[in-house]
């Protein structure tokens, strides 16, 4: 039968992996196992799992928590992914990637590096995450920050929340406000 999932380190941003599942199909349709606590390894226990569903088109982000780990479980569409690194003494700080993520697949974002996403198809998206939502570990980068020119190459102009459309770039962010490398 194999593996159940294959978990991938970023090349690009450290803490950062990317979770394919070996799927089983049949006529049926399939199954795959998309999250193992042994395998993604969260560093803390799982304290809440939300539900986004968004229309073709969206962007949802950047956002970033100094203390809460993302798991995505992308449900249901396709996805490109922003990341970009912003705590201090990573050896990563200050790198970006895109990702896409079809079906099935998840990824895990450690804290302190701003995520985000926008919805190429109609989508489901399943996120397990560390910290209950209280709102004082909420904080947000601009999706086009020019510090990380993320190559986001949409098919579409992205429709943007009024918080996310306000979010600052980098360079108006005071560092003692940016998170640490843990």
């Amino acid at each position: 039968m194999g593996d159940p999932i294959f978990v991938t380190e970023s090349a690009a941003i450290a803490g950062v992996r990317m979770v394919a599942p070996n799927r089983h199909e049949d006529h049926r349709g399939w199954f795959a196992e998309v999250f193992r606590a042994d395998l993604v390894r969260l560093d803390q226990p799982t304290a809440q799992v939300n539900l986004s569903v968004s229309h073709r088109g969206v962007l949802r982000g950047l956002h970033f928590h100094h203390r809460q780990f993302d798991y995505w479980i992308l449900v249901q569409g396709r996805m490109r992914v922003g990341l970009a690194d912003l705590r201090r003494a990573s050896p990563t700080e200050g790198a970006g990637q895109i990702l896409d993520l079809t079906e099935g697949m998840g990824l895990l974002v450690p804290p302190g590096v701003a995520h985000g996403f926008a919805a190429l198809t109609d989508l489901r998206l399943l996120y397990l995450v560390t910290a209950y939502f209280d709102g004082t570990d909420e904080h947000g980068l601009a999706w086009n920050d020019p510090e990380f020119a993320l190559p986001w190459e949409l098919p579409f102009e992205p429709m943007l929340s009024q918080r996310d459309l306000s979010n600052p770039v980098r360079a108006d962010m005071s560092p003692s406000t940016l998170p640490e490398f843990a």
